[in-house]
């Protein structure tokens, strides 16, 4: 073992949340980092602290407590490098998605084409577009200009007209925004991030830089028509969500200067850490990674040759939360649960959990509530991810998901490690997955913390997911079919490592399961009836057998169908919920 391992710096990962700020702590054990221990605290963007820094020094010292030496020095600042009797961290990196959505207009050319491109790329992290200037805008100079002094947007995003093409009309738009932008008090200027013809670079920067609050130029998202690349403008984007955080919050100063500038938003972070996994995954399905949090519902996913990273605030489970009624209705969120709840009471929980996010459930029914809008907030946001995955993968089976192994599970309402059957059922009802997945959960929310180190040590995040600080719930046998209810669609044998073997057969509304302890390794032999999907095609499957990864459930087979249908009587709806609650361990 080289002796660099060995001795090793440590790191202290700080992720800050809307709802909660969590300190974690990584370190070198017998030769190879592992994940220590973590330090949770209230969030303090708002008031009375409105200073997150606050909440990152609680956190850090609920840290201390746990591991038995000082992080902090008695005026409560960071010790840095290790000292000689224990106390310190040789390095720190944060990861941020707390406080308002950033406001944006989008700015480009063609509906079809620069401005879906310009959507994307304002996707990937916690923004609302609130306005859109396109060339088929109706609305006269003036009436665009009064929408952008109404709106007082934080960011605006140009794209549009490919490397080298005809630049007259993003340089009519260029105008109105720079006098809007002119007519704006000095500290409501916008940020400018300019993704589109490169050779307007130099206009952008003459027109905008004076009456900006900063303007940034990344390579073109649409170089040409037929080809799109987010990436360098995401990187772009993700320093530039920093940047208006320094103004906006409190405390992210001190925290980028703690943490040398290695500061990066928390949504970023993860989908920087899925690309890395696909890397070192030689499988042909992509990856999938889903946060439920307090801030926004993120979901990143890594495909044979390009990412998506789909960020939706409006899906958080925060302070937005009573916005939800806008995307969907009482009744679409009451159909998860396997409790009779009335919708006043469904109302009550939405608007007092928006007041008070980092509440848990403390009844039954609260429990039971928080599920049903768990479960809908997820498949919403699943469901706008998905329309902007690739059009041949998106196109592969209307309303639903492609394969993809592992899915990757993070936030307190997917992720809790002492109720791994509720976790795993939320995902399937809320996902909907297809195929043979491995399902991993993520308790303590390590995905984003690694992603940020990774700037800093790229060998640390390879040995902690090797460590086992993730948990497996299990292998997922999600069979695509329609049936006649309890008719058999699946029989599968289980050949584990002794040599022994275990035997199913999976009715159509059935979930049935086979125990696999984590990390084993057996071989699943199935055959499909009624011609069942598993991607092989209809009523095939591969002759010799498939490697199956054991965990928490074992191996899982869903014989519920896709899409998922559930009866429309709400009493049976609710029995056959408990059913499948009780099939996986639950209560």
């Amino acid at each position: 073992m080289p002796a660099s391992l060995v001795d090793g710096n440590s790191l202290l990962a700080v992720d800050v949340g809307s709802a909660t700020t969590r300190a974690v702590l990584f370190d070198v054990v017998e030769g190879q980092y592992r994940f220590i221990a973590s330090g949770v605290a209230p969030s303090t963007a708002e008031a009375p602290f409105k200073d997150v820094s606050e909440g990152a020094k609680n956190a850090i010292e609920n840290l201390q407590t746990v591991i038995g030496k000082s992080l902090l020095d008695s005026g409560r600042g960071l010790i840095t490098p290790t000292q000689p009797n224990g106390s310190g961290v040789d390095a720190l990196v944060v990861t941020l998605s707390a406080g308002a959505t950033l406001k944006t207009v989008i700015v480009g050319l063609l509906k079809d084409v620069s401005l879906e491109s310009a959507y994307r790329l304002t996707s990937s992290t916690y923004t609302r577009i609130v306005d859109t200037l396109a060339l088929n805008d109706t609305r006269k100079p003036e009436q665009k200009i009064d929408s952008l002094l109404r709106q007082q947007p934080d960011l605006v995003v140009i794209t549009g007209g490919t490397d080298g093409g005809a630049s007259r009309s993003i340089h009519k738009m260029l105008e109105a925004i720079g006098l809007a932008s002119f007519l704006m008090p000095e500290e409501k200027r916008p940020a400018i991030l300019f993704a589109g013809n490169q050779k307007m670079e130099a206009d952008v920067k003459s027109l905008l830089g004076s009456l900006s609050a900063s303007v940034h130029v990344s390579p073109n998202v649409r170089p040409s028509l037929e080809t799109e690349d987010l990436d360098p403008a995401e990187r772009e984007l993700a320093h530039i969500f920093i940047e208006i955080r320094k103004r906006q919050l409190k405390g992210v100063d001190l925290l980028n200067l703690w943490s040398g500038g290695h500061i990066l938003p928390t949504a970023y972070a993860s989908g920087r850490m899925v690309r890395f996994l696909a890397k070192m995954n030689s499988a042909s399905k992509g990856i999938l990674s889903v946060d439920l949090g307090a801030s926004a519902a993120s979901i990143a996913a890594t495909f044979k040759n390009t990412s998506r990273l789909g960020v939706f605030p409006q899906y958080g489970l925060g302070e937005n939360l009573s916005s939800l009624l806008k995307y969907t209705t009482l009744d679409e969120i009451l159909r998860w649960s396997w409790m009779d709840i009335s919708k006043d009471a469904l109302n009550d929980y939405l608007h007092q959990k928006a007041l008070y996010p980092a509440a848990i459930a403390a009844t039954k029914e609260d429990l039971a509530i928080s599920q049903a809008v768990a479960r809908q907030a997820l498949y919403l946001a699943a469901q706008a991810a998905r329309k902007n995955f690739p059009s041949d993968i998106s196109q592969m089976r209307p309303n639903l998901l492609p394969p993809f192994d592992p899915i990757i599970a993070g936030g307190g309402a997917l992720s809790d490690a002492s109720r791994p059957g509720s976790s795993l059922l939320l995902l399937l009802d809320a996902l909907q997955p297809v195929g043979i997945s491995t399902v991993i959960l993520d308790p303590n929310n390590l995905l984003p913390l690694l992603g940020s180190a990774a700037s800093r040590n790229n060998l640390l995040p390879v040995q902690v997911i090797e460590s086992g600080a993730f948990i497996s719930a299990g292998t997922v046998v999600a069979p695509v079919t329609t049936a006649a209810p309890n008719t058999p669609i699946l029989r599968a044998t289980l050949t584990y490592e002794n040599g022994s073997e275990a035997k199913v057969e999976l009715k159509f509304g059935g979930l049935e399961t086979l125990p696999l302890p984590s990390g084993e390794v057996g071989k699943l032999s199935i055959q499909l009836l009624k011609g069942a999907d598993l991607g092989y095609g209809p009523g095939r499957a591969p002759k010799e057998g498939v490697a199956v990864k054991g965990g928490a459930l074992g191996v899982v087979f869903d014989g519920r169908g896709r899409p998922l249908n559930l009866p429309a009587d709400s009493a049976r709806r609710r029995e056959l919920i408990k059913k499948w609650h009780w099939a996986l361990g639950g209560e």
